[in-house]
């Protein structure tokens, strides 16, 4: 969580104080509101939220008829979360490599294309663009679907275009750790009618059919699904975080940016390449070293004078290895809904080895996260730098 204040606190007690606050209301409609508002801000056609990123991503892919028979390729370094959501609807993930970017390789992805590939899911990690041209234009020439993981990107861009809007669908969270928060959230965006028509269904399944006017002009017959649904108190939260996110990404991408022409250049720290460094979010500087242990020598140096840095391979449920369910193929309680042993998903791509993307091992070895603060003045700029440089 980066910022918060009086609005969020105004908004929230506006909010109780209605008296009203289910989602459904006839007083603030909050969420609504904060949807129209997400919707003309990204420039998308749909946009539901619901309680997190997953419920967003899992969502998309019932959307688009993922489910038993299916791959979908996700990135080595990601979330958990972002593989979990495609077991959640029955499809297996193919886990593919990252490249220098820290997001998916696109050469690695042909490689990874099969028969049973449905859909490719980059994923934006850190508010890193992912090279979407490249993808694109892969998903295009092989008929397959994009959902965009921009879950730790709000407010990110690539070539002009918000993270998450470029693909058939894209996910966001608004967690206590993303860029904007309500302590829990997510949002699907998408501009196809029937991706965004599935979605209403699957993530309110409970309710859509009961409150107010939500099926009015839904033409997709209604099935069971889950319930992701929030209250007007989280649409009241995101819309003050709205309100603060375009300077907020600016004061992170100027501290980015400062910080790295004071710490990379010739003979000092070499920054980690970029698919498009000002639509980056600006959360972080990754730099890269040539091996492991310089890696590591730098992180503890640093250390050593109060600036603590992230090695990611040290983030746990972020790296493949680390993903127990998936590894092990335990996608669910009860065998008969656990996707690894459908009979429909029988001699996919699910093979699963700790050393199967060794680029994605290495570069995360090799790469040190420098977390910006967005809220750094000049002398506190200069006193991280002169940590750096020594």
């Amino acid at each position: 969580m980066y910022r918060i204040g009086q609005e969020e606190i105004d908004a929230v007690a506006r909010t109780l104080l209605s008296k009203d606050f289910f989602k459904i209301n006839g007083s603030g409609q909050e969420v609504f509101r904060f949807e129209d508002e997400w919707k003309q801000t990204v420039g998308t056609d749909y946009v539901l939220t619901m309680t997190s990123g997953f419920g967003a991503l899992s969502s998309a892919l019932i959307g688009l008829g993922v489910g038993p028979g299916d791959e979908v390729i996700v990135p080595g370094y990601t979330y958990i979360a972002s593989a979990l959501a495609v077991t959640a609807v029955g499809a297996i993930p193919v886990i593919a490599e990252i490249d220098g970017t820290m997001t998916l390789d696109p050469k690695d992805v042909e490689r990874k294309i099969s028969p049973a590939t449905k859909v490719i899911m980059p994923v934006h990690i850190q508010g890193f663009p992912s090279n979407m041209d490249a993808l694109k234009e892969i998903a295009d020439r092989h008929g397959l679907k994009i959902v965009e993981d921009a879950c730790q990107s709000d407010g990110g861009m690539y070539k002009g275009s918000y993270l998450g809007t470029i693909g058939d669908a894209g996910a966001y969270s608004f967690n206590y750790f993303k860029v904007i928060t309500a302590g829990e959230g997510g949002a699907l965006v998408t501009r196809d009618r029937t991706v965004y028509e599935r979605a209403l269904i699957y993530h309110d399944a409970s309710a859509v059919a009961f409150f107010g006017d939500q099926l009015d002009g839904i033409s997709q017959p209604l099935f069971g699904g889950t319930e992701f649904r929030i209250s007007d108190i989280t649409g009241a939260i995101l819309r003050e975080q709205l309100k603060r996110m375009p300077t907020l990404l600016a004061d992170l991408r100027r501290n980015r940016d400062a910080l790295a022409a004071l710490v990379c250049g010739e003979g000092k720290a070499v920054q980690a390449p970029s698919n498009d460094i000002a639509g980056d979010c600006g959360t972080t500087l990754a730099l890269r070293f040539e091996t492991a242990e310089e890696c590591r020598a730098y992180q503890a140096k640093c250390a050593e004078k109060g600036v603590n840095l992230t090695v990611p391979i040290d983030t746990g449920k972020h790296v493949y290895t680390n993903w127990t369910q998936i590894m092990e193929k335990r996608g669910a309680l009860h065998p008969a809904m656990d996707p690894f042993k459908m009979k429909e998903n029988q001699g996919l791509q699910m093979n699963y080895t700790m050393d199967m993307c060794p680029a994605t091992l290495d570069y995360l070895c090799r790469t040190l996260y420098v977390p910006i603060n967005p809220d750094w003045d000049e002398a506190e700029l200069k006193n991280v730098a002169a940590v750096l440089n020594s």
